[in-house]
């Protein structure tokens, strides 16, 4: 029997994987986190060795106008990021080799941020307090503020299928295949720089939703794409699916990389012998979640199984398959056939209006949306989602995209192919509601003006025309009179939900008149009506009527209602009511009119039916003013009425122990109490406290105990309110320094910023906000310069706004906040007038009471609220007094010397200049000077840059000196002073020999007391040190490792400089271990490296090492030994092991024939060796097949001897040596 085994070990390229799970991470990561706020240094945007990384370091700038929307959510995006200082001044920064560029903190702005492209104009970046890793050059300050629009990385639409394969730094693409289509390059890399791009979030969002509508028929789903295919079985699902065929034999629960590595190889390897191109991708970009490469093999997926392999309609096999259109223009091809008269050229801006896929969805279900002519282009965005919206609901073709990013000009084209690419084959499902374009003889009319008789002379003739189910079209009614004159009727649209038109006329004359009524240009069934008109009645617009029977709300089915006709002055006449149901029936309700008294009739009707009513009032045959009378007729409790709304209901933000509240309004529901059920995770129900707060608003609390899914379902008179029930994915309790306050985190108008405070306290990550309400709302970022940040977002419409404020895409603790947005009044923030030393900048001193005035007289009436609070948010009492001019006096006492945020509102919204940043100022005390860092401790070694750091944030605003002077020769040390702008230093100093150093400090004048001198000792002995395992030679692409031996020597730190062919430095991964240190690095040009290794400053030699980097792979070089490649024993495992150091990369594939199957396990050393055993359970002679890139090993395949296990019960043993005594 034959049992294959194929191992995802790529020689040594892949053996660092194995060692270091989380290898591949560092090597692909896009990393903004960091350690330290404040500390100098820049920092890459990616930390990868390979393809993509892209820097976006920048220093000291700060780019204006962080503002964008983003349909009815608005995001912003601010990357606080850190890393340690360096010593090494110089060029050759490695993660800044490939920039191109540095940018230094020259404290000066710039309007658009370096290395940003013309579409990137509305990204807000600016940067304080970071610094460096030890290969990166000069102190910087990077607190990365981004607030990025997404439709500024749309521009990139024509991608090829192995962009997704091809190093960012490739300067030559390779010839298109029949799945690839022409890009521009420099656009490519440019939304390549960010690992969040835009384009790559629609793309991801996008590709998951058509993978999933395919997943669904086996019941499977992805809920992200990066991380869910690693282990390879949804990739195995998603492929079967496609091709309807079953996969060859793939281990059912993948545990170790080995086995995720064979099941994403198994997938790749079908879709090869599919005849499906894959380029420049392996099964480990698939296991490290590598999204771009991701997202190239989906969008192959997309080409191959959606758009270039099945048959639509319309097409033939010739048309198929000789026609040698590439995927796009096949696509585009079958578009024009459908749609022709639109000049349809791109999968971009000639959608942009929306009328296109109007078109489209009426060409593949013609009546399905037969008026998409008659849209207005103005409305592209409403013209996309009522054709989308019909798609989805009556040709199976689910929304892949939004509407908004279709009608977008910039939208990604591959995430537009794949959407459009469902309709050639849509089917059209039964019971869908298909229109004409347009049809007289469905248009309805009614009314006593085209009654026969009723209407009287000089009275308005009113009736009503109806043109729901008629198609698009206009209504136009002539009225002929009894000498043949024609006069035009007054006709005005309703825009109702019936598609109704009000007609009035007003006859001139007595006798016969003909009322003509047609609907584009042709007459409706029964038109012209014959209208015998009488001579003068009473005067109907006279009459009045009042009470809640006409009223547009507050009646219930099954209750009785009344309205009054008031007739006074309104001459001879009778009162008429006839009132028209939600079907449209004249006589289904009945109006009972009574007399009260002269000229005052009662009308009363009870209703049976829910929805619109059309009460109709005549007098003397004429309708009276405003009549009909629209009376919406509600139920006797309407859930639909109901709102709920508040943090416990938001998706996302609530954590384990919050206090997640929200609150019920049910005004105009009618009668009813709301019920609240909370569902927990594993479907328990948790405790929820209700109360009334008023006569329609309720008050609801609960308090997760673990994270998890939780459904809140509200429910009113037994109905479900809307949007219920609602999930809320609470995550695990956090703990976070970062603290946000402000007025715009619980209010604001209309008109004005709403304005809120966030402080990092030294904390790093990624800084984001999302402000999702009902309306957009402009984001803007100030930095503050000290770990602070001012945000305000611009809402344009009142109701409730949801503020998330995330730290790496976590919600803060308390975020999401909401802030309830009102409508403008009569009252002017803008006009408050605040001043005085208690809002200035500096000059307030800590424990010392400071003072400010507000004059609020020309801003009208409104609430003033003053709140100081320091950076932790502590709140500090505020003493407010009147002035006898009207002005009013804030007084606060400053208990910290942290700085400290004042913030004055007026009636909920801030004022000029609020919040004001206030710090305050400490006495100088130099004994509250700290100084810390690796020049006073042990350890340092003479010409070894070292530095210490000096915290003097409690020590009052002074300046610093420090001298350091060695004691044998009595020489002053130089040394560089780094001040962070903060009250906190960073002294750099390189001791030129051994010895005792003294080191003085003073700050202000005042001696800063410091502990023991400095002692500087002799460095390590580099000749003890070993460099084991570094080949002369490496393949290409080859991962390379080798141990550096330091056992028996002091701890110091070693540095390792690696110079490729072309002079660029490389990075190389230092992993410390018990003897020393393991290093890895990969080369990935022909030619010779260069390798500098120091010890504590040291070389350890006097030269650097040479490696020769050479390309393919020899299968020659492979070794295999071992008992289990000559004989073994049944029932006992055969062990053998393969070394394929030096080989290259490759696969490696070991097959194991026989009597019978034997298992194999395989075992990765992470070193280019493994260890292979398999279990033989018959005797017999045995193949072992091992090859390396399909070829065949030296001495493969092996032919062992498997021999039964010795029976040892006949074996007898005797003889004098075996004896408990034997002679002597």
């Amino acid at each position: 029997m034959l049992l294959p085994l194929f191992l995802s070990l790529f020689s040594n390229s892949k053996s660092a994987d194995m060692a270091d799970p989380n290898a591949g991470d560092r090597r692909q990561t896009s990393t903004f986190k960091n350690k330290n706020l404040f500390n100098g240094g820049t920092r890459s945007s990616n930390n990868a060795d390979g393809p993509g990384s892209a820097n976006l370091t920048h220093g000291g700038e700060l780019v204006q106008n962080a503002n964008y929307t983003n349909g009815q959510t608005t995001q912003a995006t601010i990357f606080l990021s850190n890393n340690k200082n360096n010593n090494n001044y110089n060029n050759d920064s490695n993660s800044n080799s490939n920039s191109g560029n540095h940018y230094y903190n020259n404290s000066h702005a710039r309007k658009n941020a370096p290395n940003s492209q013309q579409n990137q104009q509305n990204a807000c970046v600016y940067t304080t307090n970071n610094s460096n890793n030890n290969n990166l050059e000069h102190n910087f300050s990077n607190l990365h503020f981004y607030a990025q629009q997404p439709a500024a990385h749309y521009d990139v639409c024509h991608q090829q299928t192995n962009d997704y394969y091809q190093p960012a730094r490739q300067e030559a693409h390779q010839q298109a295949d029949q799945y690839e289509e022409n890009f521009d390059e420099d656009m490519e890399a440019e939304r390549d720089l960010a690992e969040d791009a835009q384009w790559k979030k629609i793309q991801q969002n996008t590709f998951t939703r058509w993978a999933n509508e395919h997943l669904k028929t086996i019941d499977r789903s992805i809920n992200n794409l990066e991380t869910d295919l690693s282990d390879g079985l949804r990739l195995i699902a998603l492929i079967e699916v496609l091709s309807q065929k079953r996969m060859p034999k793939y281990n059912k629960r993948p545990t170790f990389r080995s086995q995720k590595l064979e099941n994403v190889s198994v997938a790749l390897k079908f879709l090869q012998d599919e005849g499906i191109k894959i380029v420049n991708i392996d099964s480990s970009d698939i296991v490290d979640c590598k999204l771009k490469l991701i997202l190239g093999l989906i969008w192959t997926l997309i080409l191959h199984y959606s758009i270039s392999m099945p048959m639509w309609d319309g097409e033939d096999d010739k048309q198929l398959n000789g026609s040698g259109h590439t995927p796009k223009q096949r696509l585009l091809n079958w578009i024009h056939a459908k749609i022709p008269d639109l000049p349809i050229n791109n999968f971009t801006n000639d959608w942009t209006t929306g009328k296109a896929v109007g078109a489209l969805v009426d060409a593949c279900a013609p009546g399905l949306c037969p008026d998409w002519e008659l849209w207005d282009p103005k409305d592209a965005v409403q013209n996309a989602s009522e054709a989308m919206g019909l798609a989805d609901d009556w040709l199976n073709v689910r929304q892949l995209i939004k509407p908004e990013e279709l009608v977008n000009p910039n939208v990604d084209e591959q995430s537009m192919m794949t959407y459009l690419s469902q309709y050639p084959n849509s089917k059209l499902k039964t019971g869908a509601p298909l229109r004409p374009k347009t049809n007289p003889n469905r248009v309805r009319a009614y009314g006593p003006g085209i009654e026969p008789i009723g209407p009287v002379v000089g009275a308005p003739a009113n009736f009503t025309v109806e043109t729901f189910s008629a198609g698009k079209g206009s209504v136009d009614v002539d009225i002929q009179g009894p000498n043949g004159e024609i006069e035009k009727a007054d006709v005005r649209f309703n825009n109702d939900k019936n598609l109704t038109y009000t007609v009035s006329y007003i006859p001139k004359a007595e006798g016969s008149h003909k009322v003509a009524v047609k609907f584009s240009g042709r007459d409706i069934p029964k038109s012209p009506f014959p209208v015998k008109v009488e001579g003068h009645a009473g005067d109907a617009s006279k009459v009045k009527v009042t009470g809640p029977g006409i009223q547009p709300n507050g009646v219930t089915i099954k209750k009785p209602t009344f309205f009054d006709i008031l007739a006074k002055d309104a001459g001879r006449g009778v009162p008429e009511v006839i009132i028209i149901d939600p079907a449209n029936h004249k006589t289904s309700v009945a109006a009972k009119v009574r007399q009260l008294e002269n000229d005052t009739w009662r009308c009363e009707y009870v209703t049976a039916l829910q929805g619109l009513h059309s009460v109709n009032v005549f007098y003397a045959g004429t309708p009276i003013p405003n009549s009909p009378f629209p009376v919406k007729v509600a139920p006797l409790s309407d859930a639909r009425k109901v709102r709920a709304s508040g943090r416990g209901l938001q998706a996302t933000g609530v954590r384990v122990g919050d206090d997640a509240d929200f609150k019920i309004y049910t005004e105009g529901a009618g009668e009813g109490e709301p019920e609240v059920r909370v569902i927990g995770p594993g479907g328990m129900n948790q405790n929820v406290m209700q109360s009334k707060v008023d006569g329609n608003t309720y008050e609801c609390h609960y308090y997760p105990t673990k994270e998890g899914r939780y459904v809140i379902m509200v429910t009113f008179a037994g109905q479900e309110v809307a949007k219920s029930p609602f999930e809320v994915k609470v995550g695990p309790k956090k703990e976070s320094s970062i603290v946000a306050y402000g007025p715009g985190l619980s209010s604001g108008v209309i008109g004005y910023p709403a304005a809120f405070v966030v402080e990092t306290n030294g904390e790093t990550g990624a800084l984001g906000f999302t402000v999702a309400g009902p309306s957009q709302a402009e984001i803007e970022c100030h930095d503050n310069g000290d770990g602070s940040a001012l945000v305000k977002y611009h809402p344009t419409a009142v109701g409730e706004y949801a503020v998330h404020i995330l730290c790496d895409n976590e919600d803060i603790p308390k975020s999401p906040f909401i802030a309830q947005i009102l409508p403008r009044t009569d009252f002017h923030p803008e006009l408050v007038k605040a001043s005085g030393p208690g809002l200035e900048k500096n000059g307030v001193t800590i424990n010392q009471p400071t003072s400010f005035t507000v004059d609020p007289s020309k801003a009208g009436n409104a609430p003033l609220d003053v709140v100081v609070q320091d950076v932790y948010g502590t709140k500090l009492p505020v003493e407010l007094k009147n002035n006898p001019d009207g002005t009013k006096k804030v007084t606060y006492t400053p208990t910290s010397g942290v700085p400290h945020t004042v913030e004055v509102n007026y009636g909920g919204v801030s004022t000029p200049n609020s919040p004001h940043r206030v710090y305050v100022g400490v006495p100088v005390d130099a004994a509250k000077v700290q100084a810390f860092g690796p020049w006073l401790q042990p350890g340092v070694r003479p010409n070894a840059a070292t530095h210490f750091n000096v915290d003097a944030r409690e020590a009052g605003d002074a300046e610093l000196k420090v001298k350091i002077i060695h004691e044998e020769t009595k020489i002053e040390v130089p040394c560089r002073i780094i001040d962070n702008e903060d009250n906190t230093y960073s002294v750099e100093v390189i001791p030129p020999s051994k010895g005792a150093y003294t080191t003085t400090m003073t700050y202000g004048g005042q001696r800063v007391p410091l502990g023991q001198k400095v002692v500087v000792e002799q460095t390590v002995d580099v000749s003890k040190i070993k460099v084991d395992g570094l080949e002369p030679t490496a393949p290409l692409n080859s991962l390379q490792q080798f141990r550096i031996i330091t056992h028996g020597l002091p701890k110091a730190d070693l540095a390792v400089t690696i110079t490729s062919p072309s002079g660029n430095r490389i990075k190389a991964h230092i992993i410390p271990t018990a003897e020393g240190f393991l290093v890895n690095f990969t080369p990935t040009q022909l030619g010779e490296y260069l390798l500098s290794i120091c010890f504590g400053g040291t070389p350890i030699t006097p030269r650097p090492f040479r490696l020769q980097c050479l390309t393919g792979s020899d299968s020659n070089k492979v070794q295999a030994f071992g008992p289990g490649l000559e004989r073994g024993i049944v029932g006992q495992p055969a062990e053998f092991m393969i070394d394929t150091r030096g080989a290259g990369q490759g696969g490696l594939g070991v097959t194991v024939e026989g009597p019978c199957e034997a298992a194999i396990n395989c075992r990765d050393n992470g070193d280019g060796t493994c260890n292979v055993a398999y279990l033989p359970t018959e005797a017999g002679d045995y193949t072992v097949n091992i090859t390396f890139n399909e070829r065949h090993i030296t001495g493969s395949p092996f032919q062992p001897l498997i021999v039964p296990v010795p029976n040892l019960k006949n074996t007898r043993v005797s003889g004098i040596g075996i004896q408990p005594h034997g002679r002597l």
